[in-house]
């Protein structure tokens, strides 16, 4: 069915830019909390210019006034954020810290007027309310660690500039070190060597050591204690219902199957005959390929997802859609689509070796059999035990980058039960004396496919040995295209290539300048991403392309929702990776172990990348 005879009432429209409150008094409260310290830890801000501003705040004349100026900025700046986005938490958190500030100005400084302002900021918020109705984001206690070394960092950095804010009252001639060790202490309640000949001084500095640390230690038990609540997690019910919908309608789209991903959460339409699959990173809600299910029943399933999005003042992006999934979101959600790329599919019945098209594959594919490679193609539950953790363990192995890769175009496990229809191609030959990776045998290479309805399959892995001759990409999947048709596939979805059209048009004669300069940086872009060299090896099957979109709210959005995209392929990574011996004991880590839910190929969901050309299943990365 069209998209354009889809049935259903049309939403109500995304309003990228609801209300303007918020966003200025999240502003504002960043302004304040940066007077704040800045006020509270340089003592020429007091008496200078800025005065009269940082006057209305406390911390600008007694010593435990200046530590809680420090402290209240540093909190308003954290809250400054959710304020912009109309988060309930940060609304509450906001109103509870105004009038600690307004008590700690009259009882400290005296400043009935200063008092007044922080209560008048108090008021504004009662009185828009209703603007801040946002729910908090999926947490996980992961965001404690984060917390704890995020702003101790912070803390050890603004410490270390209040301890050298007053350099008249120093005794001796302290040093960097000295002044390290006194900030480590003073984060802990405790004197450091630096010593001052001021009492006030010295108090001030104390003070806004132990404030420093008392707010770290605080944040962070609340953090770790607090419930927690997977970021996203799909489970056993939700993807028993999703395998019911992909039974039904998984022929649609090729990257359906990928909606199984258990670092996914979803949400049905009240029918139960659609899904939306998500995932929110940095506030944006981010979805990947077409709904699941009845197309007839998307429309309920999309209303779902943008309320949702309302709900939590989220940015809702859709990745990697179909030309009539990017149809039916733009037409009920009002959002903008933008072509990302094509995807490459090959027609197995129409695949050959034969002609002048093919002759650079045939020969590669020729030279490498004759180098002793043998391939092998099988469903992956006809594989033993020992053949699965043989091939995990090389995925792992052959892996090019520090962390997994894969969102919208990756599963992220192989050789469960659940996945045994998924299809394996793999080569082997004997490995040489005190080759790498002597525990492989003789696995040298490995694809995984995933299915895409009863007669498909759809690239999820591509690794091999570096070790190994070149050409072995292209041996499997001439292999995967030729076996095929025993295995009842009709058709096999290849990797995605980003802006493809943009690259054949300017390469072609006749192309005009801006074409040629949109060809050009993509081909220097291409030195990081894997952009013309993906391209290109799609090219070598004469494959029919199929376009693949972006569905964003609006151009002022792209980079945000670009970064988001980014950070969910495992090209971006702002968490510390820790230990596998401390993740095993921090809570909530190892709930999905449980009978069916056996470990993938990796320590992490996703689908990893290769140095070289066309080793990773590539997803559209803005």
């Amino acid at each position: 069915m069209s998209a354009d005879r889809v049935a259903g009432r049309r939403l109500n429209r995304w309003v990228p830019r609801p209300s303007a409150v918020p966003v200025i008094m999240g502003t504002g409260a960043a302004v304040i909390g940066l007077l704040d310290v800045v006020g509270a830890v340089f003592p020429g801000m007091r008496n200078g210019r800025m005065h009269a501003l940082a006057a209305v705040f406390p911390g600008t004349v007694s010593s435990l006034a200046a530590a809680t100026s420090v402290v209240t900025g540093i909190l308003l700046l954290m809250l400054a954020h959710g304020l912009k986005r109309g988060k309930q938490r940060a609304w509450w958190a906001t109103v509870a810290l105004l009038p600690v500030g307004a008590a700690t100005q009259l009882i400290y400084r005296h400043s009935v007027f200063g008092a007044l302002v922080s209560l008048g900021l108090l008021v504004l918020l009662v009185v828009n309310r209703a603007e801040f109705t946002a729910l908090s984001d999926p947490r996980t206690r992961w965001r404690a660690g984060a917390n704890f070394v995020g702003l101790s960092a912070l803390a050890f950095s603004l410490g270390l500039v209040i301890t050298s804010a007053h350099p008249s009252s120093e005794r001796g001639n302290p040093g960097f070190l000295d002044r390290c060790q006194h900030v480590l202490y003073g984060l802990f309640g405790v004197v450091g060597p630096v010593q001052y000949t001021s009492d006030r001084v010295n108090d001030i500095v104390a003070y806004s050591l132990g404030g420093l640390g008392l707010l770290i230690a605080c944040s962070t038990a609340y953090l770790l204690l607090r419930p927690a609540r997977p970021v996203a997690e799909l489970s056993e019910a939700e993807e028993d219902r999703l395998r019911a919908l992909l039974a039904r309608h998984g022929g649609r789209d090729s990257l359906g199957h990928f909606a199984l991903r258990r670092d996914k959460s979803v949400v049905f339409s009240p029918s139960g005959k659609a899904a939306v699959c998500y995932r929110v990173v940095s506030g944006v809600m981010l979805a990947s390929g077409d709904p699941i299910g009845d197309v007839e029943a998307w429309p309920g399933a999309i209303e779902q997802y943008m309320e949702l999005a309302r709900a939590h003042a989220w940015l809702p992006a859709v990745v990697g859609c179909s030309e009539t999934g990017g149809e039916v979101w733009t037409r009920e959600t009002g959002l903008d689509a933008l072509e990302l790329g094509d995807e490459a599919i090959v027609r197995t019945a129409e695949f050959t070796l034969e002609g002048r098209a093919m002759r650079n594959v045939r020969q590669m594919v020729k030279r490498i059999e004759r180098s002793g490679y043998e391939t092998r193609v099988r469903r992956v539950r006809e594989l033993t035990e020992d053949e699965k953790q043989a091939v995990r363990l090389a995925a792992d192995a052959w892996r090019g980058t520090d962390t997994e890769r894969g969102f919208s175009m990756a599963l992220g496990r192989f050789g469960e039960e659940a996945d045994g229809d998924c299809v394996v191609v793999t080569a082997h030959k004997e490995r040489e004396p005190g080759a790498p990776h002597p525990e492989l045998g003789d696995l040298r290479a490995v694809l995984h496919f995933v299915p895409w309805g009863e007669d498909g399959m759809s690239l999820e892995l591509m690794r091999r040995d570096r070790a190994a001759d070149p050409g072995l990409n292209e041996l499997l999947i001439v292999a995967a295209l030729q076996e095929a048709p025993r295995l009842g596939v009709a058709r096999v979805s290849l990797n995605f290539a980003m802006f493809r059209s943009a690259l054949a048009r300017g390469e072609r004669i006749g192309a005009g300048p801006v074409l040629r300069g949109w060809r050009g940086l993509l081909v220097f872009l291409s030195r990081w991403f894997q952009i013309e060299s993906l391209y290109k090896f799609n090219a070598k099957f004469q494959p029919e392309w199929v376009p693949r979109f972006l569905v964003f709210p609006g151009n002022r959005d792209l980079p945000r929702i670009g970064f988001a995209i980014m950070q969910a392929e495992g090209f971006v990574t702002l968490s510390l990776p820790l230990p596998q011996a401390v993740q095993r004991f921090l809570p909530g880590r190892a709930k999905r172990t449980t009978h069916r839910h056996k470990p993938g190929y990796a320590a992490e969901p996703g689908a990893a990348a290769e140095d070289d050309p066309a080793a990773e299943r590539h997803s559209a990365v803005a």
